[in-house]
């Protein structure tokens, strides 16, 4: 059997997201207006609601007018996350401009792409595992790499240590969406849902078999109210990799040894 070839091409796309050769139609349909157009379903209604065809209507145009511009929603996609980039830092010199160092700089990169996340949280299933090597996200990278040059740490360690921020705030902003999807879908509250399963957790749940589970989740659904809070995820863990962070610029550090015994 003759494997099919995948029609995705990365250089067409590379050439997209740089607008290289980009021409508006006669009609003034451009792959910008596309790419909003596409950006506003997605923000109202979630990247399911994203097809060419969808686009097509919100814009109101035929269907096929789009394909001369993107070539199809996998396109599309990478078009839509380099866009929601655009502006996250005035410019890339931002982050690392704020007063305090390293510290402050990272908290604010983390809250940024926090912010970006509660505008935007389809971008949370579009986002792959390759990076979009778009103007917009080539700028974000340089500005939140900036603010940890200088530091003590090396160049892989730099990446790491933004790798690690951005990782943890997108899987706590994951959280948070499932949290609130979740509540639509079975429209309870978190109050709500613990009214109706506590007797039966009080009926099943021996806590001479389960002392420590017992204690720690009583007490984390009490602080939170909740059976989780993604928000307190966030805050408490973005500290405990600053955390880790200045232990690592500790252990990097030359040692003074112009103090050691002979």
């Amino acid at each position: 059997m003759v494997k099919k070839e995948n029609s995705f091409d990365p250089a067409r796309i590379l050439e997209l997201l740089w607008r290289v050769d980009a021409k508006p139609s006669r009609t003034g349909l451009s792959v910008d207006a596309i790419v909003d157009a596409a950006i506003e379903l997605a923000d109202a209604s979630g990247l399911d609601s994203v097809s060419m065809r969808n686009v097509a209507e919100h814009l109101g145009v035929g269907a096929m007018s789009l394909y001369t511009h993107v070539p199809g929603r996998e396109e599309l996609a990478d078009l839509m996350i380099d866009r929601a980039l655009a502006g996250l830092y005035s410019d890339v010199d931002e982050p690392s401009s704020v007063a305090g160092g390293w510290r402050p700089a990272l908290r604010f990169v983390a809250e940024r792409n926090w912010s970006l996340y509660q505008r935007h949280s389809w971008l949370l299933e579009a986002e792959g595992a390759r990076p979009v090597l778009g103007p917009h996200t080539n700028d974000k990278y340089e500005a939140e790499l900036r603010a940890l040059v200088g530091i003590g740490l090396d160049d892989v360690e730099i990446d790491s240590v933004l790798t690690l921020v951005l990782t943890h705030v997108s899987g706590t902003a994951r959280a948070l969406a499932g949290v609130r999807r979740v509540k639509e879908q079975s429209g309870l509250t978190d109050a709500q849902w613990w009214s109706a399963t506590a007797p039966i957790l009080e009926r099943v749940m021996d806590r001479e078999r389960f002392p420590v589970s017992s204690r720690v989740g009583t007490a984390a659904a009490t602080s939170y109210d909740a059976a989780s809070d993604p928000v307190h995820a966030y805050r408490f863990g973005l500290e405990c990799i600053l955390d880790g962070v200045e232990a690592l610029m500790s252990r990097t550090q030359p040692t003074d040894r112009s103090a050691a015994p002979e």
